[in-house]
């Protein structure tokens, strides 16, 4: 049967079911009841929605992994009322069924309310760009599809084109299938994944490395999870993809070792916890940063001047890094500067010391400061003075500058002239005459 009969055929079938229904005493019951459940799914959305919104609401300080659950519960909340419509239309159906023998009316009614559901889904509750044009162009179709009462026919040509892959074959429907059911799954993976990355990243009686060790774990079951349960979804046999693992050897042979490398470095960075969320490190190449974020492949640092360096894990672990912030522990710093040749020597180390003792942020401990002298320059005698802090000289803790500013104000403040250069021009004989 050619396509213009086959479709002329289904148009027959649509004008003798219209002229039935029309003339049906069965059909305008079950246009009644289809009117009065509907109208009874309003009344009772109307009632109880506000009753859940409340119920579900968490209050906005509320950041717990509970919290989220419940709001994201909420997102869903547009759909009661098309699925208390298809809750009262099926128990209308059973009626028209035990009572005239067929419900052919209110099955197209209740098949109308899925996809008024999951128009809703599309329109409003999805907000993925990926997954608006996947419902968008793929889901909305079918279930108009299915409204019509068309799915079977659908489903059967789709089941019988099938494209092959190496020795696997797809049909059609099977991939539809798993564009579907994939995307819906990774969404939800990938909130799940957020949220509890949140969760495990809020426990703070467990050291850094251990959480992002954690949260990388968690990662991987998720997904994990996700790729078996989509496999099993298509009605894959997994051993079937044994030449894609075999691809893959290959492919890590030759082009993916870099990325196999990175990887593993960063498994062991988070084990030994070298390096972590939150240390300043400097690089052997001499860039230095923040550690902002721990991925698979990379380590991103973030420089005084707000840029993100992306390094490779593999850097960390075959590459000299320093690490400032190891464990919280102070570092030591020295600052110079010069005093006139007239000036008292003697006294230079204890007003300096003082001056720099005084700043906040110097520690005691392991030293106070250690003002040195450190030789007699051409202008005027060099002094060095070193200190401990807690912390980094960076762009939030200047200091380096501040002990300046300090040493500055102590030897004004005790008459000890800071020497600049002069030089000192001899002339031999007379000068010339004009």
């Amino acid at each position: 049967m050619s396509l213009k009969d086959e479709t002329m055929s289904y148009l027959h079938q649509a004008y003798d079911l219209s002229l039935q229904w029309i003339t049906s005493a069965a059909a305008w019951s079950q246009f009644g009841l289809l009117i009065a459940a509907s109208l009874a799914a309003y009344y009772l959305h109307k009632k109880i929605n506000p009753v859940i919104e409340k119920l579900l609401s968490p209050s906005d300080e509320n950041t717990g992994i509970f919290a989220h659950g419940l709001r994201f519960g909420l997102l869903f909340l547009p759909l009661l009322l098309p699925l208390l419509a298809y809750t009262f239309t099926a128990m209308g159906e059973q009626i028209t069924r035990s009572v005239f023998g067929s419900g052919a009316v209110i099955a197209f009614g209740k098949r109308l309310f899925i996809l008024l559901a999951v128009r809703i889904l599309v329109r409003d509750i999805i907000y993925s760009p990926f997954l608006k044009v996947l419902g968008k162009y793929i889901l909305l179709p079918l279930t108009a599809i299915y409204a019509l009462g068309l799915f079977g026919p659908t489903a059967s040509l789709l089941a019988n084109t099938s494209i092959a892959v190496g020795n696997i074959k797809f049909s059609l429907l099977a991939i539809a299938r798993g564009v579907i059911f994939g995307g819906v799954i990774f969404w939800l993976g990938r909130w799940s994944n957020d949220r509890g990355a949140e969760y495990i990243r809020a426990q703070k009686e467990m050291r850094i490395p251990t959480r992002e060790l954690a949260t990388k774990a968690f990662e991987l079951l998720i997904f994990g999870g996700c790729f078996l349960l989509l496999m099993n979804i298509l009605g894959l046999n997994l051993s079937a993809l044994a030449f894609i693992g075999g691809a893959v050897g290959v492919g890590l042979g030759f082009g993916l070792q870099k990325i196999a490398a990175n990887f593993i470095s960063g498994i062991i960075l988070l084990l030994e916890g070298q390096a972590t969320v939150g240390d300043y490190v400097e690089l052997d190449g001499g860039q230095q940063g923040t550690i902002v974020k721990m991925l698979s492949r990379a380590t991103i640092l973030e420089t005084f001047d707000g840029k993100w360096v992306v390094v490779p894990n593999e850097d960390f672990i075959t590459t000299r890094i320093i690490n400032w912030s190891d464990a919280g522990s102070g570092n030591r710093y020295e600052v110079n500067f010069s005093v006139s040749y007239d000036a008292d020597i003697n006294k230079i180390p204890a007003i300096i010391e003082k001056a720099v003792a005084s700043h906040p942020g110097v520690l005691k401990k392991p030293e106070g400061p250690d003002c040195e002298l450190r030789g007699f320059g051409d202008s005027g005698i060099d002094f060095g003075v070193e200190f401990w802090v807690e912390g980094i000289d960076d762009g939030k803790n200047k200091y380096c500058s501040q002990v300046l500013f300090l040493i500055w104000n102590a030897l004004k403040d005790n008459n000890i002239e800071i020497p600049y250069p002069h030089r000192v021009i001899e002339i031999k004989g007379n000068l010339p005459t004009t």
